[in-house]
């Protein structure tokens, strides 16, 4: 008797319905474990390797302590280093939030453009990545920022991202940079460097 009302409400659409939820909740769990454990393993750098461009080994190998430490003088000194970058990066995908970097990074190399025909292009190709409403990576910009920003889109020039970009440099400066180097990940890359120089 149990066993057929059972099977009667796993038939019936309201029982369909507890059961995907059911699956859907497990789903969600799963997820949000793995999510803790990419997380939690991408701050500890335990591997740092895994983080950096190009030949990683050798890489490591030539990050000296002092070209770490020469992170946290400044921000702007952080990002003119490759490797500084490549950490930088890791350490807001573990925020969920490397889309301001990646939005700047997008900026640098749109500078160096020298075809008007690939110039706007590319810019129209940041805008729609980047700073329209609902973008695929939108960073947190003003409104005011946003709307210049969409005008200059009119007609794309060289500086036609400034202004968002600035924006987008002074929040990372003054939010996520402090951050970083407060980080385990930057922490531990510093002592891994020392512990190769002794």
């Amino acid at each position: 008797r149990w066993s057929f009302l059972t099977r009667s409400l796993s038939d019936h659409p309201v029982g369909k319905d507890l059961q995907a939820m059911r699956t859907g909740q497990r789903q969600n769990k799963g997820m949000r474990t793995r999510l803790g454990c990419l997380s939690h393993k991408s701050d500890s750098c335990s591997d740092f390797t895994a983080i950096l461009p190009d030949k990683p080994n050798r890489a490591l190998k030539r990050l000296s302590t002092e070209e770490a430490t020469r992170w946290a003088d400044s921000f702007d000194v952080l990002l003119s280093h490759k490797y500084g970058v490549a950490a930088f990066r890791a350490f807001l995908k573990t925020e969920f939030s490397e889309e301001n970097l990646e939005f700047w990074l997008a900026c640098e190399e749109f500078k160096k453009t020298r075809s008007t025909a690939k110039l706007v292009s590319k810019a129209h190709r940041i805008f729609e990545e980047f700073v329209d409403v609902q973008a695929p990576r939108e960073v947190n910009i003003d409104f005011q920022t946003r709307e210049a920003t969409r005008k200059n889109m009119q007609e794309p020039s060289l500086t036609c991202f400034d202004q968002a970009q600035g924006k987008v440099h002074s929040l990372m400066e003054k939010d996520s940079y402090p951050r970083f180097l407060r980080s385990k990940m930057y922490l531990d890359l510093l002592s891994q460097s020392q512990r190769r120089l002794s």
